[in-house]
Formats: C-alpha cells, sequence, structure tokens
C-alpha cells in the first residue's frame, strides 16, 4: 500500500468530553510505501516472570538443537514452538551471598534482569542497578506515552522485609529505573486502565465505584471523533481501529464486572481494591490483554508482568494445589510435592502461552505484535528447593530471534550476556550491561 498523503501523526489522539485516547499504530502514520511491512515496525520488548524457581527436570528438553521433544512444563508452547528458544545453563553470579546472610529470593529477583548483586538491608537504603527494560526505555526517550508498564497480580509490600535481611522492595517488581529506585508491578486493573486511557480526573473511590456501576464507557465519549478518523483511513486501518476500539470495550466491560461483585463491598472494608477479579484466571488474563491493548495503541512498547511476587504463597485449589506455592518449592525431594509444583509450574506455563497467543492475534502490518517483540520469560531459580540461580530456567519468544531450538549455555555463562544480547537485537549500542563479559552469540544464531 503506496501512502501518497502526508503521514498521520504518531501523536494523535481520539478526543471528547475531557476525554482523550491513544491510536493504535496505523498504515498512515507511516511516511513511506513500505507502511505495512514488518520491518519497518517498531521494536518492543516484553517480560514474564514466575516466582520461587522451576521443577527442571519437568522443564529441561532432552536434547540439544532443533526438533526436541517439549517436556511436560513446556508442553502448552507447542503451538508457538518455532517462536521460542529454550536457553538453560545461564546464571546470575550476581545473586551470590558474597559474605551477606543467606537468603536467596531477596538477591536473586533483583538480580534477574539487572545482573546486579544487591545491597542487603531492610531500611531505605536499598540499591541496585537498572534493568535492561529501562535501559531500553531511556534509549527510546519519549517515543511513547509511557516509557514501560509494570504489571503484576499480587499488591506490592510497601514496609519492612519479605526476605531475611532484605527489603520488600527487592521482591515487588524485577524493574529498576536506576540503583536508587525500583519499578513495583501494578495490580489493580482498574488502576491500569485508567493509567492508560484516564482523562487525569482526581475522582474519588466511591465516585469511581459510580461510574463504573453505571457502565460509563470512555469508548462513548470518544465515538464522534473515532467516526471521523475513520472515514479518512484505508480499510486496513479501519480494520484495526475496529478491533481496537472492541478490545478497550471488552477489557472496560469486564472491569465493571469485578466492580461490582463482591470484591467491591471487600474493598470498602480496605480488604482488596475494587477491580480486582475474585478468579485468579480471570485476574491473569485481564492484566496480560491490558498489557496487550497498550502495545497495540502504542502507549508504551516495553512491559513485564510478574505472574506472582516471589516467595509468593498463594494456593492454587483450581488446579487441585491446596499447598502455598513457597512452601512447596522447597519440597525436599518429596515426590507428591514435586508433583504440585510441576502443576504450579506448567499452569504458568499456559498463561505464557495465552501471552504469546494474544500478542500473535493483533496485526501489525503483515505481522503481528509478535513478530517484532522480544519476549523474555523466566524466574530468579532454577532448582527451588536448592535455591539454584546459576542454572535458570529461561525462554526467548517472538520474531527477533530465531526458534526451535534449545540451547545450552556454557557453565558458568550469566545471564547478563543474554540481556546485552537482547538491547542490541533492540538497537541499543550498550558496551556491557550488569556483570556481562560479552553478547551472548547463540541467541542471533541459527
Amino acid at each position: 500500500m503506496r501512502i501518497m498523503r502526508k503521514p498521520l501523526s504518531r501523536r494523535t489522539m481520539l478526543r471528547g468530553a475531557g476525554t482523550m485516547m491513544a491510536l493504535p499504530f496505523l498504515e498512515a502514520m507511516m511516511p513511506s510505501a513500505s507502511a505495512a511491512d514488518i520491518a519497518s515496525r517498531p521494536k518492543r520488548l516484553q517480560i514474564f516472570y514466575s516466582p520461587n524457581g522451576m521443577m527442571m527436570e519437568q522443564f529441561l528438553p532432552a536434547t540439544q538443537g532443533s526438533g526436541f521433544a517439549l517436556p511436560p512444563t513446556l508442553e502448552p508452547l507447542a503451538p508457538h514452538r518455532d517462536r521460542i528458544s529454550v536457553i538453560t545453563g545461564l546464571g546470575h553470579p550476581s545473586a551470590a551471598a558474597m559474605g551477606d546472610r543467606p537468603a536467596g529470593h531477596g538477591r536473586s529477583c533483583p538480580a534477574f534482569i539487572t545482573g546486579v548483586h544487591v545491597k542487603q538491608t531492610e531500611g531505605t537504603d536499598i540499591r541496585c542497578g537498572i534493568s535492561a527494560d529501562q535501559v531500553y526505555a531511556n534509549h527510546l526517550g519519549d517515543a511513547t506515552q509511557l516509557s514501560s508498564l509494570e504489571l503484576g497480580i499480587d499488591q506490592a509490600s510497601l514496609l519492612g522485609s519479605c526476605d531475611i535481611g532484605y527489603s520488600c522492595a527487592y521482591t515487588n517488581g524485577i524493574s529498576w529505573r536506576n540503583a536508587t529506585v525500583p519499578l513495583p508491578v501494578t495490580a489493580n486493573p482498574r488502576d491500569v486502565f485508567e493509567r492508560l486511557f484516564g482523562d487525569g480526573d482526581a475522582l474519588d473511590d466511591k465516585s469511581r465505584l459510580a461510574q463504573l456501576r453505571r457502565q460509563t464507557s470512555i469508548l462513548d465519549f470518544v465515538m464522534d471523533d473515532s467516526a471521523r478518523l475513520s472515514t479518512s483511513l484505508g480499510m486496513e486501518d479501519r480494520r484495526k481501529l475496529d478491533e481496537y476500539l472492541e478490545a478497550t470495550r471488552d477489557i472496560e466491560r469486564r472491569i465493571q464486572r469485578a466492580m461490582t461483585s463482591g470484591s467491591v463491598h471487600q474493598s470498602e472494608d480496605l480488604q482488596r481494591p475494587a477491580g480486582i477479579p475474585d478468579s485468579f484466571d480471570e485476574h491473569v488474563r485481564m492484566m496480560i490483554d491490558l498489557q496487550v491493548l497498550a502495545m497495540q495503541a502504542d502507549i508504551t512498547r516495553i512491559g513485564s508482568f510478574m505472574i506472582g511476587r516471589e516467595l509468593s504463597n498463594r494456593t492454587y485449589p483450581e488446579i487441585g494445589v491446596p499447598d502455598s506455592h513457597h512452601m512447596l518449592s522447597h519440597h525436599g525431594n518429596n515426590p507428591d510435592k514435586k508433583a504440585r509444583l510441576a502443576r504450579i509450574n506448567r499452569h504458568h506455563m499456559e498463561y505464557f502461552a495465552y501471552y504469546l497467543d494474544r500478542m500473535q492475534a493483533v496485526k501489525d502490518g503483515e505481522g503481528s505484535l509478535l513478530d517484532r517483540t522480544l519476549v523474555l520469560r523466566g524466574c530468579a531459580f532454577g532448582d527451588s528447593n536448592e535455591h539454584d540461580f546459576m542454572d535458570l530456567p529461561i525462554i526467548v519468544a517472538g520474531g527477533l530471534v530465531p526458534g526451535d531450538r534449545h540451547i545450552v549455555a556454557e557453565k558458568g555463562t550469566t545471564m547478563s550476556n543474554l540481556l546485552l544480547s537482547s538491547l542490541h537485537l533492540l538497537d541499543v549500542p550498550a558496551a556491557s550491561f550488569g556483570d556481562s563479559t560479552g553478547p551472548f552469540a547463540a541467541l542471533t544464531h541459527a
């Protein structure tokens, strides 16, 4: 499709009655005939994190290279195997105690995408290092409305220590703006939606509840502007705009259902914020959908998602696991506990498959969001029973690297090498990152 007219500004917003709403990335915003080409689309970075390590014997492929048999934990990724590389053997030397107290979670979680040994403290004098996603955010500058979006399922712990001698700031999130500023996740879908599409009005909680109970949609306010814009777009852009608006309305409806469920009454007693679904499954899917919607609208190109905080004690009765996740992670080689932990690992992998499904389903020119997204998925431990931070279960997915591979790193290789190569794939000219010793060349070699 050749675009002869002046390109539509990437900053164009839908407006109406005090509301502004970002647009998805449209072909009309591209300045050349290559508007639909995959290579002309922006590159994105997404990170998916699971807590409490992995049952490695259920995760580790039996063979290296391509065509490996998917072990039980990875079976949900079968539809995407040509887009995934499983990487084992990478570790984080910076997560070692180095004379500090033996508290693995408090060091390994913040090291995951920083490659930095954190300062042991339960106070406000925390210290880590900038994370890889924020290096990319700095590289992009103000290219998008939000530099990054950090989402999760568990509410952040604001005070005290969450591991022996380590502040909760070290396990509230995985992203760090700089050495002293952590970026904790947002767990309430309503808060995320308002951050993406809110008009900035300082409504109190009761006013927001009343507004959502009236089923008011942001789309009702921008309907006239979207109809006007649609007449000036090509057929493919009109389809994309309609798809985006319908996805937005669907998430609004789901948030409204959560607001009017039993969780509303709980929130009034300050037990649970309104807008968080009672169902774990619905909560996870809604947060993933919000992350994908933010990319679809090009509100941000960088996101992270924690399906649980490190040290999470969540139970999973819906899959037949009423035990605490963290307690099961210290299974002591008990076969029954190992089997239940593997069930949790696979359950989390099913949500990662949904994450990839959603990105694959959203068109981006001739391809999809997934084609131009680098997705890193992993845990801060391999064998959780041993707090093993030197053999991590890592998956790299998306269209920016070759897929259908199991890569075994040389023993002792720091994950910072993989993070450095990831930054290079995203066109960041970094000479080093964290405790890197050089790029992880196997990432880009077919």
